[in-house]
């Protein structure tokens, strides 16, 4: 196990549309980053548990085990639910801290809590530079277990696919990520989106192609606008192609690497961590002493949904 050569990155992976490969991408890429040497910890917050089943830590057979939802509830607890107990060895250079459906219930019951946005930053923070790499699988939604996510995070990447209804909820996303970053209360002033993974795409379909376009025009325009959360966005390469193997292999409880290592998910994942990690991390800003941010305007174009005014 080794993290040399790599600084310690922490990536949430989010979109509030759901079947758009957000899960698969988070685990088939956390087994990439680990595939690579990287101490890699796969955090699980949706109450779904997709993550932890694709992995094979299936909760129903934990029932009296730890989950992120004990961590939750109380991240320096190290007497009844510390993190290191809970987080569970899925295979060489990667761990999952897992999700329980009773994670659900969180939103509520830290709703009145002073801290309940920073919970998993804190309960991170114990583990000092254990790991090279976090992943964190957000849940479908922007409520509090995202927002957990995103506090935790350093940087964003948001899973899609390149369909118009699909771009219609990057601007909410986007505008999101700015309110988490801007003002004096800002919950996490250095938060980056390092850009959007398109996942089941069909190279050849004329309107996957305008939707890619219109996308890369929209990160182009932001990056002449310093200091935005995505100024260094972009459409990260390669796309993943529609594989079936892909979608068999949550199944088995393996990732696409053990599943059907020579397939083109593996493949393209493969590659993809190369993009992400084969390079520095995304440029950090630090906006609590910048400037304002500019409002997001996402403009809709007769074609696709995304294209043109990044921030003004």
């Amino acid at each position: 196990m080794t993290t040399e050569g790599h600084e310690s990155r922490r990536i949430a992976f989010m979109n509030q549309k759901g079947g758009v490969g957000k899960t698969t991408t988070t685990v088939n890429l956390a087994a990439a980053a680990a595939a690579r040497g990287i101490a890699t910890l796969l955090v699980d917050l949706d109450p779904q548990a997709h993550a932890s089943l694709h992995l094979g830590v299936d909760p129903s057979e934990r029932m009296d085990d730890a989950s992120v939802y004990d961590v939750l509830l109380d991240p320096t607890d190290h007497e009844h639910a510390p993190i290191h107990e809970a987080i569970v060895p899925v295979g060489e250079n990667l761990w999952c801290l897992p999700s329980e459906t009773d994670l659900a219930a969180a939103e509520f019951e830290l709703g009145d809590q002073p801290d309940r946005h920073t919970r998993l930053r804190a309960a991170l923070a114990t583990q000092g530079g254990r790991f090279g790499a976090v992943f964190i699988d957000c849940p479908p939604s922007l409520g509090l277990l995202t927002l957990n996510g995103l506090a935790a995070a350093g940087e964003v990447v948001i899973p899609m696919q390149a369909h118009f209804l699909a771009l219609q909820g990057v601007g909410k996303l986007l505008e999101t990520i700015r309110l988490l970053t801007a003002g004096e209360h800002a919950i996490n002033p250095n938060l980056t989106v390092t850009g959007v993974v398109l996942c089941m795409h069909d190279h050849q379909a004329a309107h996957t192609r305008e939707v890619v376009d219109d996308l890369e025009s929209f990160f182009a325009e932001a990056a002449e606008l310093p200091g935005l959360p995505w100024s260094s966005a972009r459409v990260l390469s390669p796309a993943i192609r529609r594989n079936i193997k892909l979608a068999e292999c949550p199944s088995f409880g393996q990732t696409i690497f053990q599943y059907a290592p020579d397939a083109n998910g593996a493949l393209d994942y493969a590659a993809l961590a190369e993009t992400v990690f084969g390079g520095a991390g995304p440029e950090v800003v630090d906006r609590e002493a910048g400037e304002p941010i500019p409002e997001v305007h996402v403009v809709v174009t007769h074609n696709t949904g995304v294209a043109g005014d990044a921030g003004v």
